[in-house]
């Protein structure tokens, strides 16, 4: 008896159904065909013990199983549901007639028990476009998949309430989830918060400037300066995603199996790789690419701590996906493409003994060592970077404040405000916000007047300010207008733009 049944694989972040084609016949065999890899071909023994010890078995026949396409290479234990299920149907253990309008996916332990899958979310988009009636997958999953409206969405613990299902001994009842509300709902949650910051007001500032204008950032400072926790606050003030911006993060984090238990991801993400990452592991790939940093921080902020750390070449290899805001990995037969919009926020010590601007500190570094530990950085990759703040030790009078600063609800309302300004600016173009500008159109929304221009030409000749600096500085003084809701740029604007760049001045890098 031939029976077709219908899974899901996924590549980048878009999946491609599926379809099983289970044949029992006369004679004696298992034969699994259509491009499976080893984690597929091993599904067979755990498929006979997850049946054996629910009371069923496989038949002692002549089992072939294609998966189709055939070309398109089927890879991990997601499939081992989708097969079990096709065994039991076409040998008559339990009823076909709507096994064919549903899709099917799940891991099996051997007892039977269903374990979570990757990449739910893609798959129920897909399911519910190609008109499948419902989807069954892992209980841990359903949550996930049923952000999709319009699909009937049925998560399961174990084999043995699938098989009930399609017998109609046992009616799982459907995972509802109301995406909009649960979108609403977590809108507000707030883990870190600027109130609890203590000193620092020239970086607050800085990271409110960069949060409106979604410009790069990196922060200069001794150890204990409070970088990595100014960083960690910077979610907290960034506008609140789209409903189109939590789905599409959410399906990248679907892909690499982080939406267990969860339905649909509102809070932006902020990732903290450790120095000794790969590149591949930074901006994704292997020989089954998946998603790397860089894509998991899709609509969020990702955060380099000590830049210089990381090895040159794994930076490097960030300079295109920066400026293109995805990344395309290429294999000799396939490529997939990653989203990777992000803001990053990097943070490095001024030196190798990391109190180079720390008034109270003997400086005890080198000329020679400071210039090898501040060249790890490239050109290219600072070019990309808009905004260089110093950090600085926070005295012990603020330390000891009670008094708490401004709170992060307050700052986000001026970020909201400025960004908004900047959406009706570029609405007829594919920048969103200040930071994507290019030359054209720094030179379109970025004019100056006669002193502002003379202010610009000083600055740069006296400060030593490098030719790169010049399209930064523009963009970073058209978001501290917008913060001011003024429409010119005016000097002041370009004051404070300048100070932005600490990097590029003569005596911090060649």
């Amino acid at each position: 008896m031939l029976i077709k049944i219908y899974g899901s694989a996924v590549f980048g972040i878009e999946a491609t159904t599926v379809v099983v084609e289970v044949n029992v016949d006369k004679g004696i065999g298992y034969h699994l065909v259509g491009l499976p890899d080893n984690a597929v071909k091993e599904s067979q023994y755990r498929i006979a013990a997850a049946l054996q010890n629910n009371g069923y078995k496989i038949p002692g026949k002549k089992i072939t199983i294609n998966m189709a396409p055939a070309d398109l290479r089927k890879e991990g234990s997601a499939y081992d549901l989708t097969l079990s299920m096709g065994i039991l149907a076409a040998s008559g253990q339990i009823s076909s007639e709507n096994i064919g309008r549903y899709l099917i996916m799940g891991e099996l332990s051997l007892d039977g028990s269903l374990m979570p899958i990757k990449g739910a979310l893609p798959i129920a988009i897909r399911a519910l476009e190609e008109g499948f009636k419902g989807f069954i997958l892992p209980k841990e999953n359903a949550m996930e998949a049923a952000i999709v409206d319009g699909l009937e969405v049925y998560g399961a613990h174990n084999i043995a309430e699938v098989i009930d299902f399609f017998n109609g001994e046992n009616h799982l009842e459907p995972t509802k989830v109301d995406a909009t509300k649960e979108f609403n709902r977590q809108q507000n949650y707030l883990e870190y918060d600027f109130c609890d910051v203590k000193g620092q007001e020239s970086v607050k500032r800085c990271m409110e400037v960069a949060a409106a204008g979604g410009h790069n950032i990196i922060l200069i400072g001794p150890p204990g300066a409070g970088k990595t926790m100014l960083a960690k606050r910077l979610p907290s003030i960034l506008p609140p995603m789209t409903l189109e911006e939590a789905l599409e993060t959410t399906k990248i984090h679907s892909v690499v199996g982080k939406v267990k238990n969860k339905g649909l991801m509102s809070q932006r993400p902020f990732r903290s790789p450790h120095h000794t990452i790969s590149s591949a592991a930074l901006v994704g790939g292997g020989s089954y690419p998946q998603p790397g940093e860089i894509s998991l921080s899709h609509n969020g902020v990702l955060f380099l701590d000590e830049l210089p750390e990381f090895e040159r070449r794994v930076l490097e290899v960030m300079r295109q996906p920066i400026e293109d805001r995805e990344v395309t990995i290429a294999r000799a037969k396939f490529a997939v493409t990653y989203p990777c919009s992000f803001m990053l926020v990097a943070s490095m010590n001024p030196s190798p003994g990391g109190y180079f601007n720390d008034p109270d500190a003997p400086v005890t570094s080198s000329p020679s060592e400071m210039q090898r530990y501040l060249s790890k950085i490239s050109g290219p990759l600072l070019d990309r970077i808009d905004i260089h703040i110093e950090a600085t030790p926070v005295p012990f009078e603020k330390l000891s404040d009670d008094r708490k600063g401004e709170s992060s609800v307050a700052i986000r309302k001026r970020v909201i405000a400025a960004r908004q300004i900047q959406t009706r600016r570029f609405q007829d173009l594919s920048v969103h916000y200040n930071a994507q500008m290019n030359t054209k159109q720094i030179r379109e929304f970025c004019a100056l007047d006669n002193d502002s221009k003379t202010l610009l030409k000083n600055a740069m000749e006296q400060l030593n300010l490098s030719a790169r600096a010049y399209d930064r500085i523009l963009k970073v003084a058209r978001t501290i207008a917008d913060l001011e809701e003024v429409e010119n740029i005016e000097g002041r604007h370009i004051s404070e733009a300048i100070q932005y760049r600490s990097l590029d001045r003569e005596g911090w890098l060649a």
